[in-house]
């Protein structure tokens, strides 16, 4: 019986092997899991239903269990179809739980061609797939190190 907050046994499973400059992709509903993945990533498809669970609920967790040195979102070209005017406001809400986690640093935007390009790496070891619908709300993060 865990008392961790996070308790998918496949999810801890690649965490506890993921080493430092691993990446974890936190890939909302739209995301193509099945072609934008590294070839070492295993994809956990945790689609429930529409909308849950959404990235910003299996973010929490993961913060609390792993060491992070980044958290990445994928940047948005302004000539994008689906481009916004200002940030998404999913990105708010990141911002808040990277706060309350205690993450010093700031969220940052790679963009959406380099995005998936930085995912398809070798160092990419897990994809979690939400049914998040909010636009933008793809999260890659980069494990650090327990000091």
């Amino acid at each position: 019986m865990l008392k961790s907050s996070l308790l998918h046994p496949a999810i801890l499973s690649a965490a506890a092997r993921a080493g430092h400059h691993a990446k974890i992709l936190i890939a909302d509903g739209n995301y193509p899991s099945s072609s934008k993945k590294g070839r070492n990533a295993e994809v956990v498809c945790l689609q429930l239903t529409p909308g849950i669970p959404t990235v910003a609920q299996v973010l929490k967790p993961l913060l609390e269990i792993l060491p992070i040195d980044h958290i990445h979102t994928m940047g948005i070209d302004p000539s994008d179809e689906y481009a916004l005017k200002s940030d998404p406001p999913v990105w708010t809400e990141y911002r808040q739980i990277m706060k309350e986690s205690g993450f010093k640093r700031e969220l940052e935007p790679i963009m959406k061609w380099d995005f998936y390009d930085s995912v398809m790496s070798d160092d990419h070891v897990l994809t979690i797939q939400t049914a998040d619908q909010a636009t933008w709300a793809n999260l890659l993060l980069l494990v650090g190190v327990r000091t």
